[in-house]
């Protein structure tokens, strides 16, 4: 697990997170353990557990009442990122192999099923009303987004509204679901309730612009995956589209874009054509407008040093290479 400096004020409860979590997804069944651990310990930043213990900070803190919430939310993570793998065919996640790398897709589609379901047992224990509703509404969000992305695969002809659904359902909407869910366990007032979940729900977007953009201009060795991978599996991003906008000669990239097997030549020229539209400084553009509305919106909480954290956060989201 990679520790964030801006996490100092919960490192040690998130430790406490990663032990439990380790414990948690142990079972008898050797191959199942053994793919479900290797997943944990790829060295994930653990961003969902840390946002729902900093939101968690403005009123009640209480590690016993968000320790189930924090598990819960990455179990999800973790399952979406089995199957995007299985799906997306990846062999490398973090700069390691993948599930599905070392075990095959009938491993990989089961450990995501067993981490799934292992989240729902710890669902089941949180004394709130509203937890339930909030994660069973976006695991259904989180899937439609998905279905989304693979039925849009290699459309040069999607819009900035379409990519918007993609991404708020594929990332924003989980991240908004950790601050919320924090808030909501240790009794904060519905107002900051609420501005706790628009602050992740921009920051989210933000996150997952930053991503796709990384996927474009990332080292490979920084960013721990191969660079253009979205590239090849045809899934369409915000630098794309505002190229294929931005091009003054879209036809030659149009053609690149919507080329279901592509060599490598090829994505480096995609890439190249890419980055001479200026669309990936009008992609930060608008991460820069999410990182902003995101740091609006904690302007509605009391001003406390996690406030300061949150802030702080929202800038790395901004400018991180990994």
């Amino acid at each position: 697990m990679k520790q964030l400096w801006l996490f100092n004020q919960i490192n040690s409860d998130l430790q406490r997170v990663e032990k439990e979590l380790t414990k948690f997804v142990e079972t008898d069944y050797p191959i199942l353990h053994d793919s479900a651990v290797h997943l944990l310990t790829a060295g994930g930043k653990r961003l969902r557990p840390a946002f729902t213990l900093l939101a968690g900070k403005f009123y009640g803190y209480s590690l016993e009442k968000l320790m189930p919430v924090a598990m819960a939310l990455e179990l999800i993570h973790m399952s979406s990122l089995v199957h995007d793998d299985v799906v997306d065919a990846s062999m490398t996640r973090r700069g390691r192999p993948t599930v599905k790398a070392n075990w095959g897709n009938i491993v990989s589609v089961e450990t995501g099923d067993y981490l799934f379901a292992k989240s729902l047992v710890l669902i089941a224990k949180i004394d709130h009303p509203e937890v339930s509703r909030i994660l069973a509404e976006i695991s259904v969000e989180m899937c439609q987004g998905e279905i989304q992305q693979i039925k849009s695969s290699f459309d040069v002809e999607q819009n900035l509204k379409q990519y918007y659904y993609r991404i708020k359902r594929k990332t924003a909407l989980l991240i908004s679901a950790c601050c919320r869910i924090g808030a909501l366990v240790t009794g904060a007032p519905q107002r900051q309730v609420w501005a706790l979940g628009a602050y992740g729900h921009s920051l989210g977007m933000a996150f997952q612009i930053v991503d796709d953009v990384l996927d474009i201009t990332a080292k490979a060795s920084e960013f721990g995956k191969p660079i253009g991978g979205d590239l090849r599996q045809g899934i369409m991003t915000l630098p794309m589209i505002l190229a294929l906008q931005l091009s003054q000669e879209p036809s030659r990239l149009k053609v690149l874009l919507g080329k279901m097997e592509k060599t490598d030549d090829e994505v480096s020229e995609t890439i190249e054509l890419i980055k001479s539209t200026g669309a990936i400084d009008e992609s930060m553009n608008l991460v820069d407008l999410y990182v902003k509305k995101a740091k609006k919106h904690l302007q509605e909480l009391p001003l406390v040093p996690t406030r300061k954290a949150l802030e702080e956060l929202a800038e790395f989201i901004r400018v991180r290479k990994f």
